[in-house]
C-alpha cells in the first residue's frame, strides 16, 4: 500500500489532494458523496435541512462517533462540494473540498483538505486513503465490507516524508521537496 495524496497550496493555504477515478457517470458519484442513504455506505450519515447551509454529520465506521455540524460552503451539483466542519475551536475545523468532472464514462474526484497544521497529515492522509478507498467500493459495487482499516495506519511515515513535517508516530522531520 502507497500513499496516494499530495501536497498543493491553493490561495495560500496547503492542502492535502488526493485523486480517484470511477467507471461511473457523474452523478452516481456525486450521489454518494451527497445523499445520507450513500453516504452512509462508505463513511457516515447526515440529518438536516442542507438547503439552509447545514447538517448534522455522524461518521458511523469511527469508535463511539460524534455528531459533528457541517456547514456548505459551495454545492454545485453535480460538480463541487465544499464544506466544513463547525466546532468550539475555529484552528480545529475541518475544510472539505470534492471536485468531480467526467470524460467519457470515467469520473474523477478530486478530494481536498486544507491543512491549517500540516503535521496532522500523518493521521488524516491515511484515514482519507481509507474512506476514499472505502468509495471506491460503494460506488463498483455498493459493497465496503473488503475495505478494512488494516494497514492504512502504516501510510503515516510515507505522508510525513512527502509533507516535509515530524512523523507523529515517533520519526523525526523529514524534508519536503517540491
Amino acid at each position: 500500500m502507497r500513499i496516494t495524496g499530495a501536497p498543493e497550496t491553493v490561495d495560500g493555504q496547503d492542502h492535502l489532494v488526493l485523486t480517484r477515478t470511477f467507471t461511473a457517470p457523474i452523478g452516481d458519484v456525486w450521489a454518494a458523496l451527497t445523499s445520507s442513504e450513500r453516504l452512509a455506505r462508505w463513511f457516515g450519515t447526515w440529518t438536516g435541512d442542507p438547503s439552509t447551509g447545514r447538517v448534522d454529520v455522524t461518521m458511523t465506521f469511527e469508535d463511539d462517533p460524534p455528531v459533528e455540524p457541517y456547514v456548505i460552503e459551495v454545492c454545485e451539483e453535480p460538480t463541487r462540494l465544499r464544506v466544513r466542519t463547525e466546532g468550539d475551536d475555529p484552528e480545529q475545523d475541518w475544510v472539505l473540498d470534492a471536485r468531480l468532472s467526467e470524460d467519457a464514462g470515467v469520473t474523477t474526484l478530486r478530494f481536498a483538505q486544507v491543512l491549517t497544521d500540516p503535521a496532522i497529515v500523518t493521521d488524516v492522509g491515511p484515514g482519507w486513503e481509507y474512506y476514499l478507498d472505502r468509495l471506491a467500493d460503494s460506488v463498483r459495487s455498493g459493497d465496503v465490507a473488503t475495505t478494512t482499516w488494516e494497514g492504512y495506519l502504516e501510510l503515516g511515515p510515507g505522508y510525513a516524508a512527502a509533507f516535509g513535517v515530524p512523523d507523529a508516530r515517533g520519526g523525526g522531520a523529514t524534508a519536503r521537496s517540491d
